[in-house]
């Protein structure tokens, strides 16, 4: 009896190659984004809380904006840079608001990406976080 994971047939190299580099294109590694943190690159991209504020306040990736998925609007992106990135993460790969901010900035028009297993995922590797209040960012 074939295994269960060989129950469809695999696709061919170029298929994968195509396939994995779009899921990259949309993904950051913690692992990448604590590197650069820590050497001082953070030009062209902003990282976005996309949980509550009472989240934002308790524990945030560095520098990160506050904007909960749910606020997302024209209204609320007016003063946003378009040629910017926006790096959503939420809780961990158990929740979904980060999908659904980068989603909704999308819809926007916004260039986004999503942080792989969000903020559980960055605190399990023991890299830094903030706390306090949300500030507005201005850009």
């Amino acid at each position: 009896m074939k295994p269960r994971i060989l129950s469809l047939p695999s696709e061919a190299a170029t298929d994968a190659v195509g396939y994995f580099g779009r899921e990259l294109a949309f993904e950051v590694d913690p692992a990448d984004l604590a590197q650069d943190l820590a050497d001082g690159r953070t030009d062209g991209y902003v990282l976005v809380e996309t949980r509550s504020p009472g989240a934002y306040e308790e524990a945030h990736l560095p520098g990160a904006i506050c904007l909960p998925y749910r606020e997302i609007t024209e209204e609320s992106t007016r003063d946003l840079d378009r040629d910017l990135v926006y790096v959503c993460y939420c809780e961990s790969i158990y929740c979904n608001a980060a999908t659904q901010g980068a989603y909704r900035l999308a819809r926007l028009g916004f260039t986004v990406k999503r942080l792989s297993g969000g903020i559980t995922t960055w605190l399990a590797h023991g890299y830094p976080t903030e706390a306090g209040m949300p500030v507005p960012w201005t850009p």
